[in-house]
This record gives C-alpha cells, sequence and structure tokens, in this order.
C-alpha cells in the first residue's frame, strides 16, 4: 500500500498547475489512502501519526504542509458582527440540552463548553508535547478486547526527533526536512495564523490558502476532507484560543453530519457520535460528545487487518499532555 508521500512523489514536478477540479481530486485520493493505511493494523509502524507532508511545488496544488496552507492576514475583513455574535455564544453562561439534538446542536454546543474553559498556553518551537492517549480495540467477530496506553514527544518545529506509539509500538520520528510539515502545524505562530472565524478556517484548510471557491460550491469530497482535517485538528491538545471553537463551529456548516446518539467512548462513558459526512472511508467514524454537556469525549473509529480478515472497532481518548523541554520527559 503506498503511503502519503509515494503518492507525492508521483507528480511531474514540472507540470501546469491544477485546476480546482484536479486539486480536490487529488486532495481527496491522498486522505483517503491515508484513512485505508490507518485501518491496516499490519502496517509497519514507519507512518507518522500526523499527516506529514511534502511541499514540493506541484504537490502543494494538492494538500501541502504549513508553511503553504498558512498565509498572512487570515481573518481580515471578517464581519465583525458575526465574531461577536459567536464569541457571545461560545461565553454564554447556559448549554443547551441534548433531547433530540442534532448534529449542529452539539457541535456548537460544544463550542459554547470548550469556550467557558479554554486556556491559552503557547509552547516554544524548542519544547515538545506530551501527550498520553488510551485506545480500547475491539474485534468485531469474537468480541476481544485489547487496551494500549500511548505515549508521545512531538517536536513542536519539527526539528528535533519525536518519539511516538501507535497501538503500543513505538515510533521514531526523524527530523522534518527541507519542504516538509505536518498537520496541524506545531509552530504556535502557525496555530495563530488559523482563522477563528469557521467559515474562513474551512477554505484555509481544503483549499491550502489558494482557492476562492465559496463554500456553498463544495462537493461532497470537499466537504468529508474539511471533516477529516477538522478531525486531525481537534486531536491535537495545544491550540490559541478560539481556534477549537471555531474548528467545532466549522464542522457544524458540513452537510451530511449527523447525531447518533448511545454511543461510549473508550472510558465506559455514554454520549452522542457525530458522523463524519458520507464518504466509503467514513464509516464508523465519530467524534463523542457528553449528551448533556457537550464536552468532548473522544473518538470513534474501525479499521481493517491487510488481509482483511478482520475488523476492529477503535475507542480512544487523550487522558494527560503537556508542554516539556525534553524528549521522554513526563509532567
Amino acid at each position: 500500500m503506498p503511503d502519503e508521500l509515494e503518492l507525492l512523489r508521483d507528480w511531474d514536478a514540472d507540470a501546469a498547475p491544477l485546476t480546482e477540479t484536479a486539486r480536490a481530486k487529488a486532495r481527496h485520493r491522498l486522505l483517503n489512502t491515508m484513512a485505508r493505511t490507518e485501518r491496516n493494523t499490519d502496517a509497519a509502524p514507519s507512518r507518522r501519526h500526523a499527516l506529514r507532508l511534502a511541499t514540493a511545488a506541484v504537490a502543494a496544488a494538492a494538500v501541502t504542509g504549513t508553511a503553504v496552507l498558512i498565509t498572512e492576514g487570515a481573518d481580515e475583513g471578517a464581519d465583525e458582527g458575526d465574531r461577536r455574535d459567536r464569541a457571545e455564544r461560545r461565553s454564554g453562561t447556559e448549554t443547551p440540552r441534548m433531547g433530540n439534538a442534532s448534529a449542529a446542536t452539539v457541535l456548537n454546543g460544544a463550542a459554547v463548553q470548550i469556550g467557558k474553559h479554554e486556556k491559552t498556553v503557547a509552547p516554544r518551537d524548542d519544547q515538545f508535547i506530551y501527550s498520553k492517549r488510551i485506545i480500547k480495540e475491539t474485534e468485531r467477530r469474537t468480541g476481544e478486547v485489547k487496551t494500549y496506553e500511548d505515549v508521545n514527544w512531538d517536536s513542536v518545529d519539527g526539528s528535533k526527533r519525536s518519539l511516538t506509539m501507535e497501538l503500543g509500538r513505538v515510533i521514531w520520528e526523524e527530523p522534518m526536512g527541507k519542504g516538509e510539515g505536518v498537520w496541524p502545524p506545531r509552530e504556535w505562530s502557525k496555530l495563530k495564523k488559523l482563522p477563528t472565524d469557521p467559515e474562513k478556517l474551512i477554505p484555509k484548510i481544503i483549499g491550502v490558502g489558494t482557492s476562492s471557491k465559496p463554500l456553498g460550491e463544495f462537493t461532497p469530497h470537499d466537504w468529508y476532507d474539511a471533516h477529516f482535517m477538522l478531525g486531525e485538528l481537534l486531536k491535537w491538545p495545544v491550540l490559541p484560543e478560539g481556534l477549537r471553537p471555531a474548528a467545532y463551529e466549522a464542522m457544524a456548516l458540513a452537510p451530511g453530519v449527523r447525531a447518533v446518539p448511545g454511543v461510549k467512548d473508550s472510558a465506559g462513558r455514554a454520549g452522542v457520535g457525530i458522523s463524519y459526512p458520507k464518504s466509503p472511508f467514513a464509516h464508523g467514524k465519530y467524534l463523542i460528545f457528553d449528551a448533556e454537556s457537550y464536552e468532548f469525549l473522544g473518538f470513534r473509529d474501525e479499521r481493517t487487518s491487510a488481509s482483511g480478515g478482520k475488523t476492529y472497532t477503535q475507542l480512544s481518548h487523550v487522558v494527560d499532555w503537556a508542554i516539556v523541554d525534553r524528549l521522554r520527559q513526563r509532567p
């Protein structure tokens, strides 16, 4: 199975710039390849758990690292009234109750909930982000359950080796080379440039900062890609103030997302799942929220062994994170 970098190497660096349609198809093919790799239990532990991407000129037209993704003045010109309304909603004193809530109600409620408790912590580029994630994996046919505790130390600016784990396997990440980046970006300066206006955040994610396509013209592929990239953004524990609520609100704009009641997280907490927009690669994927407070609880996913003989249900959540100065340092 080719990885995402092999796909990018197939491009001709001297080719003419891609059209909007070709760009969308290339990006969707890349994300689908990564989704298939994530489901492969027998894959060799050499893939970065973050989206590590090359930023060659023609690859940038499909999907790139953060240097090309982010542009200056990302939030300039946003309607002040809209920003004020969102800020007031996020800081509201009451959170709507669940009932038979729609996906938009849950996601906007989550934005309110996180807005009340959000803390801004800015790591230095020379530091590491420590995180510990619990993954509970159930083999669908036999019901056998395995629990993994994955611990990661990610170099903030990518200039140092990182130590990550996937299903208990240790993976050493070499420093990023020239023209490489990750999604979401690690450097605080780059994260700060991402718009906190949800309607501006979505095009910045899927259009790589180059597309002026209005949301009303998004294809189903575009919306799936946006949801995928927003989900990866939300997995990162350290975000500037306002960006996480904006990501929830951006998800609420995607047609096709729906609320699925009765979904449990890896700690056994009952909640409501928010599904991805319809796609062959979205089956069984949910973000899980508390059904009353809308607090974010974790992720649900499914993956299949390389032989196709076994299917696994994965539940995961982050139990601890911190900014540390050294590799293997714990809080």
